[in-house]
């Protein structure tokens, strides 16, 4: 398998952990941590973590939290092509989990809402056969002409693509995102995001993109994960996990998918990557693996 280029966020997350609900205007205790974040670093991580050559393709901050993340990803083994922006600062999330281990984020993209299109240079995608993208860039207006570029920079270099819508409650003009991800390979949406381009949380609605997309990955939390393609529908169960921390089990869901898939692995093994891998990201706290 040759390399992956993952365009995305490269954030620093702050993730409070809490027992009980926030009370308004009040105070409560929380377990707090710093770690590395934001969903492209997070896939390109997982991704290198099953041995994947991997490039993020963001924008960071002149900053320490900038510099501090280039030094964690490379330290991991991915290249990082970063464009550093003189301006803004490096994105970062405030996480709170509850006591289920659901989150809620508060995200200021920062650096990563000014990705232009000549972030996206040839050399980022050099020795590359596939490029997946994360919808925060193309849901995001400032950053949405960047995302278009690296897709049309990826299918006139002969790659392979994939996307992650990543936020429904971003989703707010369907048939417009629906233009923009138009020809790509694989469209990798959770329900709430397929209820958001379809209006139904049945895989087998995925069939309606096809045409628009090659195939459709749908990622049910504990209700497993689909692939729609023109052959029917391929389903199988969640993986069983206690869930610590929900933050980047997508994320994770996708490299574990993107590594079968570049593979030709059968279309069950593929989505066994990706439900095993998830189950791993929420059985742990912070969004990457260790």
């Amino acid at each position: 398998m040759s390399g992956i280029v993952v365009v995305g966020d490269a954030a620093l997350d702050v993730i409070a952990r809490h027992d009980k609900p926030l009370p308004h205007g009040g105070d409560a205790r929380a377990k707090i941590r710093f770690t590395g974040g934001g969903a492209g670093a997070n896939t390109a991580l997982w991704l290198r973590h099953l041995g994947a050559e991997t490039t993020l393709l963001a924008r960071i901050g002149d900053d320490p939290g900038g510099r501090l993340i280039r030094a964690e990803l490379e330290a991991a083994g991915v290249r990082c092509a970063f464009a550093v922006d003189p301006e803004a600062p490096t994105c970062c999330v405030v996480v709170m989990v509850d006591g289920s281990g659901q989150r809620s984020m508060l995200a200021d993209r920062g650096a990563n809402q000014r990705f232009v299109p000549e972030d996206v240079t040839p050399e980022a995608l050099a020795g590359a056969s596939h490029l997946h993208l994360s919808g925060y860039v193309l849901l995001d207006p400032p950053s949405r002409a960047a995302g278009l570029a690296a897709l049309a920079a990826a299918r006139e270099a002969g790659l392979t693509t994939s996307v992650d819508p990543q936020a429904a409650a971003h989703i707010t003009d369907p048939a417009a995102f629906l233009a923009d991800v138009r020809g790509v390979d694989l469209l990798m949406p959770n329900t709430e995001e397929l209820v958001a381009l379809t209006g139904s949380a049945d895989p087998a609605s995925a069939k309606e993109l096809l045409g628009t997309v090659g195939a459709v990955v749908v990622t049910a939390g504990l209700d497993g994960a689909s692939w729609v393609d023109a052959g029917g529908v391929t389903s199988v169960p969640a993986v069983e996990a206690e869930c610590i921390d929900s933050t980047g089990a997508g994320d994770a869901f996708d490299a574990g998918v993107l590594t079968g898939w570049l593979a030709g692995e059968s279309t069950v093994d593929v989505l066994c990557h990706g439900t095993r891998l998830g189950a791993l990201a929420v059985g742990k706290v912070g969004p990457q693996p260790v």
